[in-house]
């Protein structure tokens, strides 16, 4: 288990922005599944969010952060942003694009903003979940107090069931 007083990127950033959150720390031996991370947690799966990185037709990069045990429609995805088309970043163009590994991407705390857009039942929400910038961390916070700290839009953009 993580030491709880360790602090990520992301809860400096927040702590600066004097921003109301809290972390969450879970064993190496959950892996970095999302709902795997969400039980080993006791939280309602709803309320996590993973954090995809992607590249669109033009080039330019995007974020999108969904609901863990959601798929992202990609044709959504690239319409919310006005692209053609976009595809999953490479994991292994993660680090060098955002500072972040596969399994510990924050919207928060990135090398550079990208464009960053939440699924819209977040807007609805009293508290999400999200990687805390390092595997093993997340941090629960209101959405709202998110945008206080990097631009985000809502839109649809998980697959139909």
């Amino acid at each position: 288990m993580a030491d709880k007083k360790e602090k990520t990127n992301v809860m400096r950033v927040l702590d600066a922005a004097k921003i109301s959150y809290e972390e969450f720390t879970y064993g190496s031996d959950v892996g970095t599944v999302g709902v795997e991370v969400a039980r080993a947690l006791g939280q309602d799966e709803t309320h996590v969010y993973k954090t995809l990185v992607t590249t669109g037709k033009t080039g330019r990069h995007y974020v999108f952060v969904i609901p863990v045990a959601e798929e992202l429609d990609l044709k959504k995805a690239a319409s919310t942003v006005g692209e053609k088309s976009i595809e999953m970043l490479k994991s292994k163009d993660l680090l060098g694009l955002t500072g972040y590994i596969h399994g510990g991407c924050s919207p928060i705390g990135m090398k550079k903003f990208f464009r960053t857009v939440l699924h819209e039942t977040a807007a609805a929400q009293d508290y999400i979940m999200f990687s805390g910038g390092r595997i093993g961390f997340q941090v629960r916070m209101n959405p709202k107090d998110l945008e206080k700290v990097i631009r985000i839009e809502y839109a649809n953009l998980i697959k139909e069931q």
